[in-house]
C-alpha cells in the first residue's frame, strides 16, 4: 500500500511539472528543428522519457536541466537523422533561416557536453545566468565561464565576425 501511495505522489508531482517542462521542451525543440510538429513530437517524447525516470528524477534540484538535456538531445538527432547538407545560403533563399539553423546545431554539437548545456539553457531556454547555475547545480561564475568559452567556440566555428568593443 505505501509503495502505491508513493508512485501516486509521483504522478501528482509529474502532473504539476508537465505544463511547465512541456513548453520548455517545446521551445527549445522548435527554435532546433524549426518544425512545430517535429518539436511537438520531441517534446511529448521527452516528457514520456521524463515520466519513466520520474521516481528517480522527480526531487532532483536539477530535473528540468534533465529534461531540457534530453529534448535538446532529442531535436539534435532529428536533425541528424535529416542528413541535410550545409551549403552558403543565397541572400534571396526562403532556406536561408534552415541553413542557419542546421550550421547552428552543427556548431553547438562540437561543443562539450557541459558549454552545450549552458548554452542551450541560457539562450534557447532563456533561463537566467542564476537559473541555469541552480538548475545544474553549478556556481554562477563557472556558469559564466562555460558561457564565455563556448560563445568564442561558436563565433570561430561560425566564423562570426565580433568587433572590439562589443559584448561577447
Amino acid at each position: 500500500m505505501g509503495a502505491r501511495r508513493e508512485a501516486r505522489a509521483g504522478d501528482e508531482s509529474f502532473d504539476l511539472a508537465f505544463a511547465y517542462l512541456f513548453a520548455q521542451s517545446y521551445r527549445i525543440a522548435r527554435r532546433i528543428v524549426g518544425e512545430p510538429g517535429a518539436a511537438e513530437d520531441i517534446a511529448a517524447e521527452a516528457l514520456s522519457r521524463a515520466y519513466s525516470h520520474w521516481s528517480r528524477i522527480g526531487e532532483l534540484p536539477y530535473r528540468d536541466a534533465w529534461v531540457l538535456r534530453v529534448a535538446t538531445n532529442l531535436a539534435l538527432n532529428t536533425i541528424r537523422r535529416k542528413r541535410v547538407v550545409l551549403r552558403a545560403p543565397d541572400a534571396q533563399s526562403h532556406d536561408d533561416a534552415t541553413a542557419t539553423r542546421l550550421a547552428l546545431v552543427a556548431a553547438l554539437n562540437a561543443l562539450p557536453a557541459r558549454q552545450r548545456e549552458v548554452i542551450v539553457l541560457r539562450h534557447l531556454a532563456e533561463l537566467s545566468e542564476v537559473e541555469v547555475a541552480e538548475r545544474l547545480g553549478l556556481s554562477l561564475g563557472t556558469v559564466k565561464t562555460h558561457l564565455r568559452r563556448a560563445k568564442h567556440a561558436l563565433r570561430l566555428q561560425l566564423d562570426v565576425d565580433v568587433r572590439p568593443g562589443e559584448a561577447t
